[in-house]
C-alpha cells in the first residue's frame, strides 16, 4: 500500500511538473510576442509562432498522462480534483499559447509598418500585467495558495479597464485618419489577445480556488470591459 501511495504521489509530482514547464514556456511565448510587436521583429514573431507548437505537444502530453492516472489509480476527492486541474491548467495554458501566436502574426502582417510608440506601449503595459497575473497564478497553483490565487481573480478588472480604455483611443486614431485603419486594427487585435491572456489567468485561479477548497466561487467573476457595446468590438471589422 504504502508503495502504491508513493507511486501515485510521483505521478501527480510528474503532472506538476508538466504543468510549470507549460506555464514557463508560455511566459516566454507572451514575453517574445511582446518585444516583437515592439521592436517590429517579423524573425522573432515566427520563432513564437513555430515555439508554440511545443506546447500544444506538452498540453496533449499532461492531458494523456493524467488520464492515465484516473484510469490507474482512480483517484478521489482531493487526489481527483489536482489530476482534473492539472488536465484544465494545461488547457489554459495552451490557449495562451495560441494566443501569443496570434499577436506574433499580427506582428509579420505588419511589418515594416511605422508604429505609433504610444500605442505599443499601450499593448505592452496590459501585457506586462496579464504575465504578471500568469507567473502568480501558476505559483499559486504549485503553491496550493488560495489567496494568492484570490487576488488574482480580483485584478481582472483591471486588465479589462485598460484594455477598454487603449481600445477607445485606437477608435479615435481611426476616425482621426482612415489611414489608421489597418495599422490600428492590428493593435487592436493584439490588445484583445493579451485580455484574453488575462482571462485565462483568471481561469486558472478559479481552477486552483476549486483544487483547494473543493468548491467554486460563488460570486461573478469582476469584470471592466465594456467595448461590447462598440461595433468595431462586435466584428464590424476583419
Amino acid at each position: 500500500m504504502e508503495h502504491t501511495v508513493s507511486a501515485f504521489e510521483q505521478e501527480l509530482k510528474v503532472l506538476g511538473g508538466r504543468v510549470a514547464e507549460m506555464g514557463g514556456l508560455a511566459e516566454r511565448l507572451i514575453h517574445d510576442a511582446i518585444d516583437a510587436l515592439k521592436r517590429s521583429d517579423p524573425d522573432l514573431a515566427r520563432t513564437v509562432i513555430e515555439r508554440d507548437r511545443l506546447l500544444d505537444r506538452l498540453q496533449r502530453e499532461t492531458e494523456d498522462r493524467a488520464i492515465l492516472v484516473i484510469a490507474r489509480r482512480q483517484p478521489m476527492a482531493l487526489d481527483l480534483r489536482e489530476v482534473v486541474a492539472s488536465m484544465r491548467i494545461a488547457s489554459e495554458l495552451e490557449r495562451v499559447g495560441d494566443l501569443a501566436k496570434n499577436i506574433a502574426k499580427r506582428v509579420v502582417a505588419i511589418q515594416g509598418a511605422v508604429l505609433n510608440k504610444r500605442l505599443v506601449v499601450g499593448v505592452e503595459h496590459i501585457a506586462d500585467i496579464a504575465a504578471e497575473q500568469l507567473k502568480t497564478v501558476l505559483d499559486a497553483f504549485s503553491d496550493r495558495d488560495d489567496a494568492a490565487a484570490h487576488l488574482v481573480r480580483q485584478r481582472d478588472g483591471e486588465i479589462d479597464a485598460l484594455y477598454t480604455s487603449l481600445f477607445r483611443e485606437l477608435l479615435t486614431y481611426m476616425m482621426e485618419d482612415p489611414r489608421n485603419i489597418s495599422l490600428c486594427t492590428h493593435l487592436l487585435f493584439c490588445a484583445k489577445n493579451v485580455e484574453r491572456i488575462g482571462d485565462h489567468a483568471t481561469n486558472i485561479a478559479e481552477t486552483v480556488h476549486y483544487v483547494i477548497t473543493g468548491i467554486a466561487f460563488d460570486d461573478e467573476r469582476p469584470k471592466a470591459d465594456t467595448t461590447a457595446d462598440d461595433p468595431i468590438e462586435g466584428g464590424a471589422l476583419p
